[in-house]
């Protein structure tokens, strides 16, 4: 047994150097190779994904914009429908206006021709009365003269 154990004794003691090899070799590895290739990947990384986050702020930013112009254009287009409706109905109220003038204008005027018609009316009339009453005196005094006669 005892030999066995001079046999493992040897055996890490030819082992310590090969340790020591692969811790040293591990460190320089960590230090010299997988530290700046960690850093270059988080490069990478962060400009991946940071132009992806830039990206999507930009996509959301963009849709804000666009809610934001529809929400204008919709206001806009309420003002132009009531701006419109508004002239359309002073129109109509005018239009009204003018048609109840043009009716009392009608109705002024039908008015005067009808006081003239009247007054023709009563003039024809007085001139009908004193001509017949002219023709009935020039008949009667033809037919007097005739009797006479």
């Amino acid at each position: 047994m005892d030999v066995i154990l001079h046999q493992l004794g040897q055996l890490l003691l030819r082992a310590v150097p090969t340790f020591l090899l692969v811790v040293v070799l591990h460190f320089y590895l960590k230090i010299m190779f997988f530290k700046p290739l960690g850093k270059v990947l988080q490069q990478r990384y962060e400009s991946t994904e940071g132009a992806r986050k830039l990206a999507e702020e930009s996509l959301q930013r963009a849709s804000q914009k666009t809610a934001e112009y529809e929400a204008a254009l919709r206001t806009a287009r309420a003002e132009v429908y009531q701006a419109q409706e508004q002239i359309h109905k002073q129109l109509q109220e005018r239009e009204t206006a003018d048609m109840a003038e043009a009716r009392k204008r009608a109705e002024a005027l039908i008015q005067e021709a009808r006081a003239a018609l009247a007054l023709d009316v009563a003039a024809a009339k007085a001139t009908l009365a004193a001509d017949s009453e002219a023709l009935a005196n020039q008949i009667a005094e033809a037919i007097l003269r005739r009797s006479a006669a």
